[in-house]
């Protein structure tokens, strides 16, 4: 429990202290940082470079396609196992047919709607976390949101606060923007805070299906082990860098714009292997990745549906990201969804802080 504690004090820190430290050394305005709601635009973005994108393009498929074509090999075989075992319940059904009218209304402009256009996004993420539940639950008969109901309910406050946090540190590299509704304070609070509620439910919900799938522990729990010498050396340099970095990133946005992602999970992981504890790493030493798989994999199939139903959303966010804003997916440069695999990682590892207070998860059994 104290380590946990240690551990999210120095997060909050490091990510909330030491973007605003840079730029207050470096004499830049710091009203604009802390405007809220953020509506000035101030961080002038590299444009798009073949050189860049092919490099960041490179590395992607250098680190992801050894899994994808693991994870495809023998796929027939799978299909034999993949029917539901128990009916799929009534309120699977209800997230269904909700959803089903929440993207209706929320692609729509209908004037008796008008009051309510710019609410869209939380009615389809709660109907998307009731069926992705159901799915679990037709296949297990159980699912957090049944078994685990206190854990489930404490996600969506903690999901609040979290994605706040990378709000803030949007701030310093404003990689996305808001459109099509205008608050003030209290009222982007609110508003904000209610979709935002519900970005750790729909990642771990996801999650938990797919673990319930056969797939991932039959093709990742014996992959490529990994084996570092000096485990806390390694710990020690990463966390020290990441501090840098978050110093940096308000200076050089155009090119330090990737920590907003990935930051929080290398301060985690550092901090927890320093401390002598197990981490989301630690089964890659005798190949075991199906937990780091199914989280990043949970995130990117999040993330699809995030930016789809924000397409024609009104109130919605728009991207500018330096150097490869180019070949859109929705809203996203394409090579931006690489940013959903590490966000997977560091809900696992939210979660695994929460359940240290909480029950132990149900164990999905591999079908």
């Amino acid at each position: 429990m104290k380590a946990t504690i240690t551990k999210l004090i120095i997060l909050t820190v490091m990510s909330l202290g030491l973007p605003l430290l840079g730029v207050i050394l470096t004499n830049k305005p710091i009203d604009r940082y802390l405007e809220f709601p953020p509506r000035t635009l101030y961080v002038q973005h590299k444009p798009f470079s073949w050189v860049a994108f092919l490099c960041y393009g490179l590395f992607i498929l250098v680190v992801i396609v050894p899994s994808v074509i693991h994870g495809m090999k023998g796929r027939d075989e799978e299909k034999a196992g993949s029917s539901s075992l128990y009916p799929f319940p009534w309120w699977g059904w209800v997230g269904i047919l909700c959803g089903i009218m929440a993207w209706i209304v929320a692609w729509s402009r209908y004037d008796w709607f008008s009051s309510f256009q710019a609410h869209t996004f939380t009615p389809l993420w709660i109907a998307y976390i009731s069926t992705i539940n159901a799915l679990t639950f037709s296949r297990t008969g159980h699912c957090m949101l049944v078994d685990r109901t206190r854990f489930f309910l404490l996600l969506f406050p903690v999901s609040a606060a979290f994605w706040w946090c990378f709000e803030y540190l949007n701030r310093f590299v404003q990689n996305w923007h808001y459109t099509g509704a205008d608050f003030g304070p209290w009222e982007y609070f609110l508003y904000a805070t209610l979709p935002f509620s519900t970005v750790l439910p729909a990642v771990l919900g996801t999650r938990e299906w797919l673990l319930c799938l056969s797939w991932p522990a039959k093709k990742f729990q014996n992959f490529i082990p990994i084996r570092i010498s000096h485990p806390k050396v390694v710990a020690l340099v990463l966390f020290l860098a990441t501090g840098i970095g978050l110093a940096c990133i308000g200076v050089w946005p155009n090119y330090l714009f990737p920590l907003l992602w990935i930051s929080p999970l290398m301060i985690i992981v550092s901090l927890t292997a320093l401390f002598g504890e197990r981490h989301i790493f630690s089964d890659i030493t005798r190949g075991d990745w199906h937990i780091i798989v199914s989280s990043a994999v949970a995130a990117l199939i999040c993330g699809f549906f995030w930016e789809m139903w924000n397409y024609h959303s009104l109130a919605k966010w728009r991207y500018t990201i330096p150097f490869v804003q180019r070949f859109q997916v929705f809203e996203m440069p394409i090579l931006g969804y690489a940013g959903y695999l590490p966000f997977g990682l560091e809900c696992a590892l939210i979660s695994d802080m929460l359940l240290k207070r909480d029950e132990k998860p149900y164990r999905c059994q591999t079908l």
